[in-house]
């Protein structure tokens, strides 16, 4: 299993000009590794000219230079999209929650077991299915159910990743079930090792008759015609 601190670490010190020789060094780690998880990452010509101890100039020094412009112009291109999608999109009517909350669920939502249940790590995705299952069925929030899934090596922070989905449901702990632990071998580098928080599973109790019309509401999303 990778050492995540340190990884971490290591990624920390490259965004900041360092070596791989002096990670290595200030980690006890080997340079392969270091190598291995800072690849991706995309340093300065200044960093490069202080690591190198000479100037770069030529062919190289265009490569660089533009490897960076298409960074901050593909970071620059994120923030301008979603300030567009923000102003297209600034408010729902109760169809198109409806409609919405109908689409995400039948993309992630259990439809086999004649259970109630969705699943995912996006806490925004997640407060619109609360929301949705709220605003359009009246589902009160003393009827949720939690699961937090994390991978194994998250054992010791069990407590604040289930604190953090509580905080960002609104639903209390006490409606919160054992914790599932993933014993799996993760190789995802994660940029901040102490703000992963996994996936929430949220179901519903006695969802009864609910869970049939949410299935039947997906069959009239399926066979719904497009007007131009």
């Amino acid at each position: 299993m990778a050492k995540f601190k340190e990884l971490i670490q290591a990624r920390k010190l490259r965004k900041d000009g360092k070596s791989v020789k002096e990670i290595a060094q200030s980690l006890n780690v080997s340079k392969g590794t270091v190598s291995l998880w800072v690849r991706d990452i995309i340093l300065s010509v200044k960093q490069l000219e202080r690591i190198r101890k000479k100037m770069i100039t030529g062919a190289e020094r265009g490569r660089l230079i533009s490897a960076l412009k298409q960074k901050h112009k593909r970071l620059n291109h994120i923030k301008l999209a979603a300030k567009k999608g923000c102003l297209a999109i600034p408010s729902l009517t109760k169809k198109e929650i409806l409609v919405t909350g109908t689409a995400l669920y039948w993309a992630e939502g259990s439809k086999k077991s004649r259970e109630l249940s969705f699943c995912n790590s996006d806490p925004e995705l997640i407060k619109f299915m609360i929301n949705w299952l709220h605003t359009i069925f009246n589902i009160s929030i003393d009827r949720f159910i939690c699961r937090v899934g994390i991978n194994a090596i998250h054992k010791k922070r069990e407590k604040i990743v289930k604190e953090y989905w509580s905080k960002t449901t609104k639903i209390p702990l006490s409606q919160f079930n054992k914790t599932s632990f993933k014993k799996v071998k993760n190789r995802k580098i994660y940029s901040n090792y102490s703000k992963h928080y996994g996936t929430l599973v949220i179901k519903i109790r006695k969802p009864g008759d609910l869970y049939y019309d949410i299935i039947g509401l997906i069959k009239g999303l399926s066979k719904a015609k497009f007007l131009g």
